[in-house]
């Protein structure tokens, strides 16, 4: 087994992974990311795009195949070592934001910070900054309870943003959200990537979230296809279907 090539900061080959009831997660699926790129993996509910996700972040151990971040192998690892991985160089964003309910808002966006070691005043600057690029800095002192779903959201990528992470891996990161909010919240993840650096790993089943990445990974019942058919954000129905290309 060969270490991806020096500009591929993600890299993974002939990927497999079933899941418990034998239904296929993902067959056979080669990619590479850039440094600094955003791709997203694209594919209808159901292709494997969350799967796909979870074995490049070590978060669900691939059963066959490599997966490599810069010249370590994460398919090698055991489940420490990528838990280390995932706190000090990843970042995650789920489809629905998972906030510890006792912290307030900043607290929640401040944590990841301060778990690598950043000192609590730090954390906390850091993450209002956050807070008040995402238009939530008015809700720093709220619990999470108290606020709306697509706050909870917002919420929720400011934390993954914070540390600035190497690779943001973003599982439809703005699907709570309606349509206005999500062209504003994914131009600021985008902007932000970009300004720092980071690389992102977007999966998505609607053809405009992906038309702001650099490149496209299509997903069909878990295999890398050509092409494929997203449908449009569901306030533009009617609209013609968007043919993305890998």
């Amino acid at each position: 087994m060969e270490a991806p090539p020096d500009n591929d900061v993600l890299w993974a080959r002939a990927l497999h992974f079933r899941h418990q009831d034998g239904s296929p997660g993902i067959t056979g699926v080669s990619l590479a990311v850039r440094e600094g790129e955003i791709l997203a993996v694209s594919g209808p509910r159901g292709s494997g795009k969350t799967t796909l996700l979870r074995c490049l972040a070590g978060l669900t151990p691939v059963q066959d195949g490599e997966v490599w971040f810069n010249s370590t192998a994460v398919h090698r690892m055991g489940p420490l070592t990528r838990e280390r991985l995932r706190r000090d160089r990843f970042g995650w964003i789920d489809p629905v934001p998972a906030l510890v309910p006792e912290l307030n808002v900043w607290e929640n966006t401040a944590l990841p910070l301060m778990m690598r070691g950043t000192g609590r005043r730090r954390a906390k600057v850091a993450a209002l900054e956050w807070l008040d690029r995402l238009d939530v800095g008015d809700r720093a002192r709220r619990r999470p309870a108290e606020l709306q779903q697509a706050e909870r959201q917002r919420v929720a990528i400011a934390r993954a943003l914070a540390p600035a992470p190497t690779i943001l891996f973003a599982d439809e990161p703005t699907a709570p959200l309606h349509r206005a909010d999500r062209a504003h919240v994914l131009r600021t993840l985008t902007t932000a990537a970009r300004s720092h650096g980071i690389t992102v790993v977007l999966a998505t089943h609607d053809a405009e979230t992906a038309a702001l990445a650099d490149r496209t990974v299509p997903l069909l019942d878990g295999r890398r296809v050509n092409t494929v058919q997203l449908p449009p954000a569901p306030e533009a129905e009617g609209r013609a279907e968007c043919s993305l290309s890998a």
